[in-house]
């Protein structure tokens, strides 16, 4: 079935699953234990409608107001459930695609056990192609050498970023797959220039290549 598109109506009282550590970016796939009563409530309005939700990052310091409504980072992931399976005590196991970036704009009135935003889709910058073709090409001769020490489902980047037809797919799928930190995928989220993406990736890999690498030729990487 294919993923909706998003409206502005959707956009007017999107729910939010706040999560500590989650972002999801456009084109990913997130799976999701939901047992909470609230959190199940907000499954089961999704299924009953478009199947959207968005996944907002908690923000530091969250946990003694965790039952409440702690703040979150304003650019959240906004994502469709493509499939689920709610258990016999009523948790859901869903899957989550991503769909686009937004940012949230205020937080509705509580009328639900669930938290629910107005939000803004963020458009992104339109970065020069010449630049995206010269940071996939150093991000193609990194992965070369990182590709031996990673698992085998991410050691081929073209598999990994098959079907991303621009820079923004591609730079997103990456970050998905490659960075694990909470702040970072945040700040990548955040991140409306491709392009932008691309350098922070292609320098994260850099790093990732220097660790693994024998000291001596990361003393001669240094040193050039």
């Amino acid at each position: 079935m294919p993923l909706p598109e998003l409206e502005e109506r959707d956009l007017a009282e999107l729910p939010i699953f706040p999560l500590p550590n989650v972002a999801l970016f456009p084109g990913a796939m997130l799976p999701l234990h939901v047992f909470e009563p609230r959190y199940r409530e907000l499954v089961r309005q999704a299924l009953d409608g478009r199947k959207l939700m968005a996944i907002a990052r908690l923000r530091p310091g969250y946990e003694g107001n965790y039952e409440g409504r702690p703040p979150v980072h304003e650019v959240c992931g906004v994502g469709a459930i493509e499939s689920h399976t709610e258990r016999l005590d009523g948790r859901f196991d869903i899957a989550l695609r991503g769909l686009a970036r937004v940012r949230i704009v205020e937080e509705l009135l509580p009328v639900r056990a669930f938290r629910q935003v107005r939000a803004e889709l963020l458009r992104e910058a339109t970065p020069a192609p010449a630049l995206i073709a010269a940071w996939q090409a150093k991000l193609g001769g990194l992965w070369q050498q990182l590709a031996p020490h990673l698992p085998e489902s991410v050691r081929d980047l073209r598999e990994l970023t098959r079907g991303a037809d621009d820079a923004s797919a591609y730079s997103d799928r990456l970050a998905a797959a490659l960075v694990a930190d909470p702040e970072a995928s945040q700040e990548l989220l955040a991140e409306l220039d491709p392009g932008e993406r691309l350098r922070i990736l292609t320098a994260r890999v850099q790093e990732l290549v220097d660790a693994v690498s024998p000291p001596s030729i990361a003393k001669d990487r240094a040193l050039n």
